[in-house]
């Protein structure tokens, strides 16, 4: 399928729970549609080292932040240095990159490329524009927890995925403020609505908000709903096993109208960046996003006053399931014949790769057993204890789902409920009715 493009992003740091990212991407694949640029490229070697001094590859990348950026490039030096392979490397705009895949994977595309796991990953495995990188996996393997390699896995049972990083979505804030405010962490959904009451009190900005791009705001659909509902309840809606014409539904959206008042009144013209920095302005309370939202505070002492919670406890399965997508990098059908890219995955699939994204992006959790954690803050501590606790382990709407109802339906639908709280579930039922049964 490919009726329209897509949009999403994020990263994170730490082996997580095998028990429930194995059922995470355990649903079907989707698509999305793009457009063909994007030519990048990076050097590579395997774990072990050596490869060909007189090989190259293109490396196509999303990381088009200033951190993330650095970060690949830190790593495309080293991965150089290490096999004497060269890399280019091709740096679109996120979103451009997201919205553009299909045609991009279609057209001209670089050896190697960063993207997602979950149905980002298996529909282009599905329709056959990625390459296998089973042989990859025989190098890595033993770096990765079983719940990682599922998540890598295509509905053939190859592999096409090699994890980098990925970070838990949560309510991010200033201790500073909080101290100065004597605020508490909310432990339940009622505690929190209490706590933005007094915040709106107090002349801030209760809960920062950002939905410019479309998909931040689904990081809270997705959460209200595990909370209200249930982590499966989330999975089977995804997969349109669930129809969405229902009071379960009606309840999300319900339970998400009180929050509106406290919600930015701007957030429709705000990308994530801008509310980043109007919560390191201090002139929000909190903010409920990945923590890649830490990227955004080059200032180290407002680096360290930044801390998170979970979002509260609603009814069922209580703080059990957390949004934990995963990032990385994949090969298109040309890099599967070029060997210095094969390489370069391999190498950006063990520690040392790893270690070398985090030492300059220390805002997500490494994926590969045995990265160095000796450098981790209290905040990386915590990124990581939370997803290795977690029951339950969700990609993000915009990843468990088929794309076209990620895109096409879900945000427009959410952008409209953020702006006058009306949503039409039985419009949502129809669509997604016609575009599931199009796969």
């Amino acid at each position: 399928m490919v009726p329209d493009e897509s949009v999403f992003a994020a990263a994170g740091r730490s082996p997580i729970d095998r028990r429930t990212l194995l059922r995470t991407l355990g649903l079907g694949a989707a698509g999305i549609a793009a457009a063909p640029w994007l030519s990048a490229c990076t050097g590579g070697s395997g774990p072990s080292g050596g490869g060909s001094s007189s090989k190259s590859l293109t490396f196509g990348s999303s990381a088009s932040d200033e951190v993330p950026k650095n970060a690949y490039k830190a790593v495309t030096d080293a991965f150089t240095k290490k096999t004497g392979d060269t890399v280019t490397t091709n740096v679109v705009p996120h979103n451009d990159f997201q919205n553009k895949i299909n045609s991009y994977l279609q057209g001209s595309p670089d050896d190697a490329f960063t993207w997602f796991a979950g149905y980002r990953m298996r529909y282009y495995a599905t329709k056959g524009l990625v390459a296998p990188i089973d042989d990859v996996w025989e190098k890595i393997g033993g770096n990765y927890s079983d719940a990682m390699k599922k998540a890598s896995t295509g509905d053939d049972g190859k592999m096409y995925f090699v994890p980098n990083y990925n970070y838990p979505w949560g309510f991010f804030y200033r201790k500073s403020l909080w101290a100065q405010k004597g605020y508490t962490v909310p432990k339940t959904f009622d505690e929190l609505k209490t706590l933005a009451g007094k915040m709106k009190n107090d002349g801030l900005i209760p809960i920062e908000f950002s939905d410019k791009d479309g998909w931040p705001a689904m990081g809270t659909f997705d959460y209200i709903n595990m909370r209200l509902n249930g982590y499966q309840f989330h999975l089977d809606l995804c997969a349109h096993k669930e129809s969405w014409d229902q009071k379960k539904v009606s309840d999300v959206f319900d339970t998400w109208k009180a929050l509106l008042p406290f919600q930015n009144p701007n957030a429709l013209g705000m990308t994530w960046q801008d509310s980043a920095q109007s919560l390191g302005a201090k002139k929000s309370g909190m903010y409920l996003l990945g923590s890649f939202v830490t990227q955004q505070f080059t200032d180290k002492a407002v680096l360290a006053d930044i801390d998170f919670f979970p979002f509260p406890a609603i009814a069922v399965e209580g703080t059990d399931a957390v949004e934990a997508p995963i990032d990385g990098l994949m090969l298109s059908k040309k890099g599967g014949q070029n060997q210095a890219a094969k390489d370069f995955l391999a190498y950006m699939g063990t520690a040392e790769g790893q270690d070398v994204y985090a030492s300059v992006d220390p805002s997500n959790i490494a994926t590969a057993k045995g990265a160095d954690t000796s450098k981790f803050t209290p905040l990386n501590k915590k990124c990581a204890d939370v997803i290795a606790n977690a029951k339950s382990i969700s990609q993000f709407f915009d990843r468990d789902a088929l794309p076209a109802m990620a895109n096409n339906v879900m945000i427009p639908a959410l952008q409209s409920f953020i702006k006058d709280g009306s949503v039409d579930v039985k419009n949502l039922e129809s669509q997604a009715k016609a575009l599931y049964a199009a796969q």
